[in-house]
């Protein structure tokens, strides 16, 4: 469970804050409101315990498109932001959590 405005940590410029939670879990799908908090619950066939910093950078880009974030700026920065990450931990996290789209960017930066 986490807010989009995670992804603020991961470094790449952005700025926005949602008054959104996401649920990531195996058994639900829709947006709840409960009490006064609004949750996106998403189905995930995997999803790590404790959010890291690799995690939220491919699912950042992941879910680019549903973001109120300049896409491209936002790209030109997860590319250049690529090198500061462990490779490893960065490989493990696409392999897990990626999407095909995801995984074809990683590779085509990674080769550059």
């Amino acid at each position: 469970m986490f807010s989009p405005s995670a992804y603020n940590t991961v470094g790449l410029g952005t700025t926005q804050l949602y008054n959104l939670t996401l649920v990531y879990n195996h058994k639900r799908h829709g947006v709840f409101r409960l009490g006064n908090r609004q949750f996106d619950f998403r189905m995930k066939p995997r999803f790590p315990k404790k959010l890291t910093q690799e995690f939220l950078y491919v699912d950042l880009l992941n879910n680019l498109g549903e973001l109120a974030e300049d896409r491209d700026e936002v790209l030109r920065q997860a590319r250049s932001k690529l090198a500061s990450f462990d490779s490893t931990r960065l490989r493990r996290a696409a392999d897990s959590f990626a999407s095909v789209a995801t995984r074809k960017r990683l590779r085509e930066w990674a080769s550059a």
